[in-house]
């Protein structure tokens, strides 16, 4: 198995915090958010090499960061090529990037890398084993009025994907989904199939909203948080609530 860490993002309203810094390169308690993420990844022994897709403005700081990262898996950065929010390939297309430049052709987890989280990663590979199936992770949301910023899943008493829509104005549950996902190997060529049909290259939950139209998704419900860092007021929030000192 295969892991792509989603980091090709200009991060802009989180200025000026990631003017010169990428977002996933953040500290949390003394340690970039991309290390949380990584730690949790070499919990899977199945997982052999990590891919961190980012762009060229940040490509050397992460290049920086990988010579300091020692782990399990092979950890390689990739340069996307792109150089500013206009010319981004979106989160689906950096994907597609990397399984074409690197071969990919068996099963994958994509991770959005400024998620910060504190559920167990193997437990949810170990839902994924168990149903055979592709795997997003989900959990019960208690503040109804945010719910239309997330992804919305609506799922059958077994856990499987009914429907799922990207911020929708009237969500059809308080199921929210994030930015974690299994996919089997006959998955990986559809990420191609996707975009040739010229869907939108953007939010990474557009692929199984896409998905489960074509083949069973599973959701994962976990226990415990999931952050998505994506401006100051979220960031100041983890901080407060995660940093000892």
């Amino acid at each position: 198995m295969k892991a792509i860490i989603l980091a090709a993002g200009y991060a802009t309203r989180l200025y000026p915090l990631t003017k010169d810094t990428p977002k996933a390169l953040l500290p949390i308690d003394k340690k970039p958010i991309i290390d949380y993420i990584v730690e949790q990844i070499y919990t899977i022994e199945e997982i052999d090499e990590i891919y961190v897709v980012t762009n060229h403005k940040f490509a050397q700081n992460f290049q920086n960061w990988q010579k300091q990262t020692a782990g399990k898996a092979k950890i390689t950065v990739l340069d996307d090529g792109t150089t500013t929010e206009e010319n981004r390939r979106g989160a689906i297309g950096d994907i597609s990037f990397v399984i074409d430049k690197m071969q990919i052709q068996e099963e994958l987890l994509v991770i959005a890398g400024d998620n910060f989280f504190t559920y167990s990663l193997k437990d949810y590979y170990h839902f994924y084993k168990e149903k055979n199936k592709d795997c997003v992770c989900v959990k019960v949301w208690k503040d109804e009025k945010t719910l239309c910023n997330f992804g919305i899943a609506l799922l059958d008493e077994n856990g499987k994907v009914l429907d799922i829509e990207e911020k929708p104005k009237n969500p059809k549950s308080n199921t929210v989904v994030f930015a974690t996902y299994f996919y089997q190997k006959d998955t990986v060529p559809l990420f191609k199939q996707y975009l040739s049909q010229g869907n939108n290259p953007d939010a990474p939950g557009n692929f199984p909203a896409w998905l489960y139209h074509k083949k069973d998704v599973y959701a994962y419900t976990f226990e415990g948080e999931c952050y998505d860092i994506g401006t100051k007021e979220s960031y100041d929030e983890v901080r407060k609530l995660f940093e000892k000192s």
